[in-house]
């Protein structure tokens, strides 16, 4: 699967900067799917396949991740963390 047909992962909280990344992705005629979440739990367990997104398959990672640092329940540095810990 090429880079320009995977999803894009905006981990965003706050829905003004949700709606100002995908104003300028349009913009730029980035034309990938974007998957948003608003908090690092959910986005740790849309990564991994875990949770309500188990059967997404945990090997199709996206082509990019836009990752607020200051998120509800996990952190942005936490996401990174066990990110790279994984292999």
């Amino acid at each position: 699967m090429g880079i320009n047909n995977r999803t894009i992962l905006l981990i965003e909280d706050n829905s003004n900067d949700v709606a100002l990344t995908l104003r300028a992705l349009k913009k730029n005629n980035i034309l990938n799917e974007v998957c948003t979440m608003g908090d690092g739990a959910e986005a740790l367990d849309y990564l991994f396949g875990q949770g309500k997104h188990a059967g997404r398959g945990a090997n199709a990672l996206p082509a990019l991740v836009l990752l607020d640092l200051k998120l509800p329940k996990v952190g942005g540095i936490e996401v990174l963390r066990r990110l790279r810990a994984d292999d």
